[in-house]
């Protein structure tokens, strides 16, 4: 036997043990607790999603999966952490648009690469819906605009910080509406939320889940919803782009995976996700505050997260938003 036969020989049983060890990897992921990152601080949606999919995931892989709150600087903190992570599908992002449609178009600079990450799935979406306080005298879309170019400049509106989805709800409402509101970034939106009730603030774009009760209980003043049609929870308050046409807020969630994670890894997490999406008590419950449980795959995720990067990229770029 000579020697290029023996190569060939050892080439192949290198290969055949890789294919192997992949295979071998992939039946057992997860074999150990999986951790997903939320870049936002504890309460509101954005948290208690990944919550409710993470305890369900754990009792279908028989897996701790815990979720770990990191939030700050636009959402930055907690989308370098899972982009440092290790590539196995241990680590996962769970995110509203920021560190992976959004900030690349605020930010000259960050620590990760939106476009590095591994696509796994697109949770939900659903529609946000524009609140003001209770003590303001409108009660209207139409009043408001003509109260707030009446008060140029001394209305304000808060957000979760610069580049987060309501900041950007509320500056194509300026935009479109034509009037000058101030912006008030928090850290996080819960803080803003609480402000808004306490008539600190003026006017808020949130999700249905966190200002529903807060609108039925008459601490808030509901004026529009950003999708584009009426909500059941609110049937009567019709759509923003009715005022202004055009007009379509919400929020989507996504979840992806570190740098170089493996199809494989992301496949499986992206199935499971799925499946949990499909289960009738967690769609019900979506379904009950307006939000659509989705469920895409790694290839849909990524074609859905390359139109939503433009699509921000434009909108921030003609309200001329930039990070502070």
């Amino acid at each position: 036997m000579n020697a290029n036969s023996i190569t060939r020989r050892h080439f192949v049983a290198g290969c055949l043990a890789s294919v192997s060890t992949a295979v071998l990897a992939q039946a057992d992921y997860p074999s150990r607790t999986v951790r997903i990152v939320v870049p936002v601080p504890p309460g509101g949606f954005a948290d208690t999603l990944p919550r409710l999919i993470a305890e369900k995931l754990a009792a279908r892989w028989n897996q701790s999966v815990i979720v770990e709150n990191r939030p700050g600087a636009g959402l930055n903190i907690g989308a370098e952490t899972v982009a440092k992570a290790a590539p196995d599908g241990y680590t996962l992002l769970a995110t509203p648009p920021g560190p992976l449609a959004v900030n690349q178009s605020l930010y000259s600079k960050l620590g990760y690469d939106p476009a590095a990450f591994v696509p796994i799935s697109i949770l939900a979406n659903g529609p946000f819906l524009m609140v003001v306080r209770r003590t303001l005298p409108v009660s209207s879309l139409t009043e408001f605009i003509a109260y707030a170019k009446a008060n140029t400049g001394k209305l304000n509106y808060g957000s979760s910080g610069v580049g987060s989805n309501p900041h950007i709800a509320a500056e194509m409402l300026k935009s479109k509406a034509g009037i000058n509101l101030v912006h008030v970034p928090y850290k996080g939106q819960t803080p803003a939320l609480m402000d808004l009730i306490a008539g600190h603030l003026d006017v808020l774009f949130h999700d249905v889940a966190s200002v529903a009760s807060h609108i039925r209980a008459g601490q808030l003043t509901l004026l529009g919803t950003g999708g584009a049609s009426p909500i059941p929870e609110f049937p009567d308050t019709p759509p923003i782009a009715e005022v202004l046409p055009g007009f379509a807020v919400g929020a989507w969630y996504a979840v992806v995976a570190p740098p170089k994670t493996p199809a494989f890894v992301a496949a499986r997490a992206s199935q499971a996700i799925g499946e949990v999406l499909r289960m009738p008590d967690v769609a019900a419950k979506l379904r009950e505050i307006s939000i659509s449980p989705v469920g895409a795959t790694p290839a849909e995720t990524a074609i859905f997260l390359r139109q939503e990067t433009e699509r921000y990229r434009q909108i921030i770029v003609t309200a001329g938003i930039k990070a502070e």
